[in-house]
């Protein structure tokens, strides 16, 4: 899509005023700013991840898609769909904060780049508004959604993360994961037969305890767990810990969803949530799959 100079713009707004029934422009930026306001009441981060790594924040939206990571198979599937705005969890160029000072002339960047904008597609990040800035992490809101786990996460945690759940074991429970998850294989500590009924979720990077090692395991302690469900690992923390549990005959036990599987259901879940408020635009959620292959 060629973008308008002033002179179109005008025309334009001139067309749209003369016509009533004429459809309103919509921009990337009237898209976000309506996120905002309704998801958070406004922009709440001056310093954020959330930001448009590649892109025009004027552009028109002719649809949206939505997914964990813009993979260059999900802005495929976006060209394919018509939507020239994704919504990403997670970063487009490689590292946290989406910096590109270090692959400016990296040839998968470079590729990648050139394949957003020869269509014209605009990214923006959806991260820390997402997670943090309202009382609704709305990451686990889709989770739970997916899962069906409403009614048993426990009112009194301040965060969405301790559940008790009628007694089940720790086999069927990853059955159920792979199911839900569309997963080939899960990663467990403990015995599959191991009976559970308390457990803690600790989504993305949560499971590294944001900068505090001792997090996870603090929090699988403080609320008696049987179980918890993690996304990313470091083998010396938490899975040390529940490993020694688990040799030492402790009922405790362990499965590791990876960061990707763990938060896609956010993004799920977003896409109706956008429907609602952009009803004349197509939205669309674009799975982009757990990154791994199993032999």
């Amino acid at each position: 899509m060629t973008i308008p100079s002033k002179m179109e713009e005008t025309v334009l707004e001139n067309v749209y005023q003369a016509n009533p029934c004429q459809k309103q422009r919509l921009t990337v930026q009237n898209v976000i700013d309506k996120i905002l306001d309704d998801m958070c009441g406004g922009s709440k981060f001056e310093q954020t991840c959330d930001i448009i790594p590649v892109g025009n924040p004027d552009n028109d939206v002719t649809g949206i898609v939505t997914s964990f990571m813009a993979t260059y198979d999900v802005i495929q599937e976006a060209v394919r769909l018509g939507a020239n705005f994704i919504i990403t969890h997670e970063p487009t160029w490689f590292t946290g904060n989406d910096a590109t000072d270090w692959c400016a002339q990296d040839s998968v960047y470079l590729a990648k780049r050139k394949y957003l904008e020869d269509h014209d597609l605009t990214v923006w990040r959806l991260h820390d508004h997402m997670h943090l800035g309202s009382d609704t992490d709305y990451i686990y809101e889709g989770l739970l959604t997916e899962l069906g786990w409403h009614q048993y996460l426990l009112p009194d945690e301040k965060y969405p993360w301790i559940y008790e759940l009628p007694e089940t074991t720790v086999g069927k429970l990853a059955e159920f994961f792979k199911a839900k998850l569309h997963m080939q294989t899960i990663q467990i500590i403990g015995a599959p037969q191991m009976k559970v009924k308390r457990l803690g979720i600790l989504v993305g990077g949560g499971s590294l305890g944001f900068g505090a090692e001792a997090m996870p395991m603090q929090v699988m302690e403080r609320n008696r767990l049987d179980l918890l469900i993690v996304g990313d690992i470091t083998e010396w923390t938490i899975c040390a810990y529940i490993n020694d549990a688990y040799q030492m005959g402790f009922n405790k036990a362990m499965l590791t969803l990876g960061h990707e599987r763990s938060e896609e259901a956010g993004m799920k879940y977003l896409a109706p949530w956008l429907q609602e408020r952009f009803p004349d635009i197509p939205v669309s959620f674009v799975d982009a799959k757990e990154p791994f292959k199993y032999l």
